[in-house]
């Protein structure tokens, strides 16, 4: 038997914008849990109205510290990069 070297290997194939997109939803969709709870505790007697700036607000706080803050300012330092 011969070798081929037609292999396919997905790591190579697949898109990186993919990853980049699976992030992002899993990163909004933790904001929007997280944000509907504290929403509950923090503004109990606010307006609806009210609640909406809380909703929004706490999201856009999480998203932005995500990927401006932990993304961004933690995980690309180069202590972290494994390449020698």
């Amino acid at each position: 038997m011969g070798v081929h070297n037609n292999v396919h290997i997905p790591g190579e194939s697949w898109p990186h914008f993919t990853w980049l997109a699976i992030e992002f939803f899993v990163v909004l969709a933790i904001a929007a849990l997280s944000s509907r709870e504290l929403t509950n505790i923090i503004a109990k007697d606010a307006t609806p109205a009210m609640q909406n700036w809380y909703f929004f607000g706490i999201i856009a706080a999480m998203v932005l510290g995500w990927y401006m803050g932990i993304r961004h300012g933690i995980l690309r330092k180069k202590v972290l990069e494994t390449r020698y």
